[in-house]
């Protein structure tokens, strides 16, 4: 008798001690509960959203392009002569009128001093032909003189003042060609490597190259786009078709842009017969030189502008997929759902959205990988997107980050 009732207590003080347990476990799972959702759900993830709206948007495109130099000049020998001294440092920098190269000046300052001579005699013969005919003139009137004898004096007047000025012509040739043995540089910029060296002999007649000069702070962008796609961009825009004045972007090999800009001057009007491309020339600034002639880059163009476009983050598009180029856009139900666009162009940081979105729908940005592991439908909270860059300057400049 007193077995059994020592069972029956340590089942009663087993089932006290269960009861227990599961009071407890009751309890910690409600305190775990009480800090989310209603029946314990956890609270719905922050993405990043930005509202759409329609704006005018320049349709820009990246072509290929060239570099070429603003301005080259070929300097060259203008007279015949042994080259004496080359009086620049090849791949510095000269200044228009500076002295590149001396060749040998005796022949041609004795030109001049023939010149010089010539000239004199000529004034000399005019000066006396001029007396004669002054010393006629009266005589004739008196008839001490024929007539004939007169008209033959002012004819020798006259001839020995055309003997003059060809004199005068003859000096200013000997002159030109003695200011030609010293080469000057024709305009300023960056000069290259001499092609001839001291003791050579240049000739005139051969034009003989000396040296080339590049003015290299500004340069030219010959570019190059296809006809077809300058039709399409034109289609797109409509009336707002926009061509020189517009500004050019350089990329680099590496994707770097420079952060100056340059200028559209003109498209031209005719298509290449071979290749179906039309030839665009910019003008860009170049003060430290990092453009070279020849240099291969590509550059971004606004050539239309798109009355109402709409503006993408990048990050926000996916581009590629097996129905296109898509994004997510939060819905009235605050659940994302896929969506597929139409990418016109890129402009700085954003893609041009043509088609696929309407004004006021909201495009997530930020928080894709908040969702990457939720059931589809798994409803979100929309907050307002900032750029990285704009985020940092808030944060740093907040009283908060100040103390």
């Amino acid at each position: 008798m007193r077995s059994a009732n020592s069972s029956h207590l340590s089942l009663t003080r087993v089932a006290v001690s269960t009861l227990a347990a599961l009071t407890l476990l009751s309890a910690c799972g409600q305190k775990e509960a009480a800090p989310g959702a209603p029946g314990g759900k956890m609270p719905a993830p922050e993405v990043g959203v930005i509202t759409t709206k329609f704006q005018p948007v320049a349709l820009q495109t990246e072509l290929p392009a060239r570099v070429d130099a603003f301005r080259v000049a070929q300097v060259r020998a203008r007279v015949n002569g042994v080259v004496l001294k080359r009086l620049f440092t090849e791949g510095s920098e000269v200044k228009q009128g500076q002295s590149l190269f001396q060749i040998d000046p005796q022949p041609y300052e004795a030109q001049v001093n023939s010149a010089k001579a010539a000239l004199g005699k000529a004034e000399a013969a005019l000066a006396s032909a001029t007396a004669q005919a002054e010393r006629y003139k009266p005589l004739v009137a008196a008839e001490a003189v024929s007539k004939q004898e007169y008209t033959n004096a002012v004819a020798a007047q006259k001839q020995a003042e055309s003997d003059v000025n060809s004199a005068k012509a003859a000096l200013r040739i000997a002159q030109i060609n003695y200011d030609y043995a010293n080469v000057y540089a024709p305009i300023a910029g960056r000069i290259g490597r001499a092609m001839v060296t001291e003791g050579a002999l240049v000739s005139a007649t051969e034009a003989t190259q000396l040296a080339t000069i590049q003015q290299l702070d500004k340069v030219y962008l010959n570019i190059t786009q296809s006809a077809s796609e300058l039709q399409r961009l034109r289609r797109q825009a409509g009336e707002k078709n926009v061509s020189s004045g517009m500004p050019v972007t350089v990329v680099l090999d590496d994707g770097s842009t420079l952060p100056r800009q340059g200028r559209l001057l003109f498209s031209d009007v005719t298509v290449d017969q071979g290749t179906g491309q039309l030839t665009l020339r910019a003008e860009m600034p170049n003060p430290d030189r990092s453009l070279l002639p020849g240099q291969y880059v590509r550059v971004r163009v606004a050539q239309a502008e798109l009355p109402n476009g709409i503006l993408v983050p990048q990050q926000a598009v996916t581009r590629g997929g097996a129905q296109g180029d898509s994004l997510m856009v939060i819905g009235a139900d605050n659940k994302p759902a896929p969506r597929v666009v139409k990418i016109a162009s890129q402009q700085g940081s954003d893609w041009v959205v043509t088609d696929g979105l309407k004004a006021g729908e909201q495009v997530m940005v930020d928080g894709f990988q908040k969702i990457a592991m939720l059931p589809p439908g798994t409803p979100v909270k929309p907050v307002p997107w900032t750029p990285a860059a704009e985020g940092a300057a808030a944060k740093a400049s907040s009283p908060a980050a100040s103390r």
